[in-house]
C-alpha cells in the first residue's frame, strides 16, 4: 500500500497544492511553522476522516476561506483508489470514496491504513488515561469493523445521560433506559479493547526487549471501568456518569514497575515507541497490508540509539518524515526517496 499523490485546496496554510510521492521515503524539510505537519494532516484525513491533532474540522480550513478540499490517490494491492473530503465553514463534511459519495465517516475506514509517530505519542505512558484510550481507539477504528460506530453511539448516549443528570429532577425509569443502552454498547467496546490489549501486550513486549537489550520485560494490563447499575445514586449525586469505557485505562509496567508513576523518561519513551511499533505489526497481521507511516518531527525527540532502532524497524513501509534537518546515522540508513522542501505553504523544490 502506498500513496501516489495528494491535492490540497484551502487546507491549513495551503491554497492550492498537488504533490506526488515516492513509494518508500518522502522527506519533508523546512523550518518550523511552514506547513510540513499540515501536509501530514491532509494525508491522515483521507484515512480516518479527521486530523490526528485535537482540532475541530473547520479549523482545517485556510483562514478567510469558506471550505477546504483534500483528495488523495493511493494504491492498495493492484487497485488504484481515491478519497476526497470537503469540509465547509459550517462544519459539514462531504466524503467520496472512489468517486462515490458516502454518508458516514465510518465507511471511510478499512481502506487506507496509517500510523502516526509524533512527540505527543511519547506521552502515552506518562500522561492521563485519555491519551491511552485514544491510542487504543485510533487503532481499533482501523482494524475492527463497527468499532467507530459503537464508540460514537456510546458517546452520544453518555452525553444525553450526563445532560439529564444535571437536571432538576430525575425519573429513575427514564434514567434506566439510558443505563441499559450504555451497558450494552459499553460491553462491546470493552470486549474489543480487552482483546486488543492482550494482543498488543505480547507484540510490544517482544519489541521492548529488543530495544532494551533484553534488560526489561514490558507488561500491559487492561483496567476497564465497566458501567455499574449500583453506582446510579452516586452518579445522581455527582451529576455525571462515573463508570464506563470513557474511564478505561491500561497499566504499562517494565519489570513490574509502573512506568507512569516510577519510570524514567528514557523508559517511558522506550515503552511508547514499543507500543507504536506494535501497531505496524498488528495491521500487517490483521489486514495483510503494510500501513503508511507518518513521522512528525519525532526523530528530534529521540536519542541516537532509539532513532537508529526506529529507522531499522520500519522496513518496507511507505514513510513521510517531517524534520528541520536530518543528519548522522539516521540519514545514512534512509534508502533513496524523495525530498520535498516546504516554505510558507508552498513546495519550493522536489528532489
Amino acid at each position: 500500500m502506498y500513496i501516489k499523490d495528494i491535492e490540497l485546496h484551502n487546507f491549513r496554510n495551503y491554497s492550492d497544492l498537488k504533490v506526488s510521492f515516492n513509494k518508500k521515503i518522502n522527506l519533508f524539510l523546512g523550518d518550523n511553522a511552514q506547513g510540513k505537519t499540515n501536509l501530514l494532516e491532509g494525508i491522515y484525513l483521507n484515512a480516518l476522516g479527521r486530523s490526528f491533532k485535537s482540532v475541530r474540522d473547520k479549523e482545517l480550513i485556510k483562514f478567510g476561506e469558506d471550505y477546504c478540499r483534500v483528495k488523495c490517490c493511493f494504491v492498495a494491492g493492484e487497485d488504484e483508489r481515491t478519497t476526497e473530503i470537503v469540509i465547509s465553514r459550517e462544519g459539514k463534511k462531504g466524503i467520496k470514496a472512489d468517486g462515490i459519495k458516502i454518508s458516514r465517516t465510518s465507511q471511510l475506514l478499512d481502506r487506507l491504513y496509517i500510523i502516526v509517530f509524533s512527540p505527543e505519542d511519547l506521552k502515552i505512558v506518562k500522561e492521563d488515561p485519555e491519551k491511552r484510550r485514544k491510542f487504543i481507539d485510533t487503532e481499533l477504528c482501523q482494524i475492527r469493523a463497527g468499532y467507530l460506530s459503537d464508540l460514537n453511539d456510546y458517546r452520544k448516549i453518555l452525553k444525553q445521560r450526563n445532560a439529564y443528570l444535571k437536571g432538576e429532577s430525575i425519573d429513575m425509569d427514564l434514567l434506566a433506559v439510558w443505563d441499559v443502552q450504555l451497558a450494552k454498547v459499553g460491553t462491546r467496546i470493552i470486549e474489543k479493547r480487552k482483546t486488543f490489549i492482550e494482543k498488543i501486550d505480547k507484540i510490544s513486549n517482544d519489541i521492548h526487549r529488543k530495544i532494551s537489550g533484553g534488560k526489561e520485560t514490558l507488561e500491559l494490563k487492561y483496567e476497564p471501568s465497566e458501567f455499574d447499575h449500583s453506582q446510579v445514586k452516586e452518579d445522581i449525586r455527582n451529576r455525571t456518569t462515573g463508570h464506563g469505557p470513557h474511564r478505561d485505562d491500561f497499566r504499562i509496567s517494565a519489570n513490574g514497575v509502573d512506568l507512569r508513576k516510577f519510570g524514567s523518561q528514557g523508559q517511558q519513551r522506550t515503552a511508547a515507541l514499543s507500543l507504536k511499533l506494535s501497531e505496524i505489526k498488528i495491521i500487517e497481521e490483521e489486514k495483510g497490508e503494510k500501513p503508511i507511516l507518518l513521522l512528525d518531527d519525532v526523530l528530534s525527540e529521540l536519542d541516537n540509539d532509539r532513532q537508529v532502532y526506529l529507522m531499522n524497524s520500519l522496513g518496507e513501509n511507505q514513510m513521510f518524515i517531517t524534520t528541520t534537518d536530518i543528519v548522522g546515522q539516521v540519514a545514512d540508513r534512509l534508502p533513496e526517496g524523495k525530498t520535498i522542501k516546504i516554505r510558507g505553504g508552498e513546495v519550493e523544490t522536489e528532489i
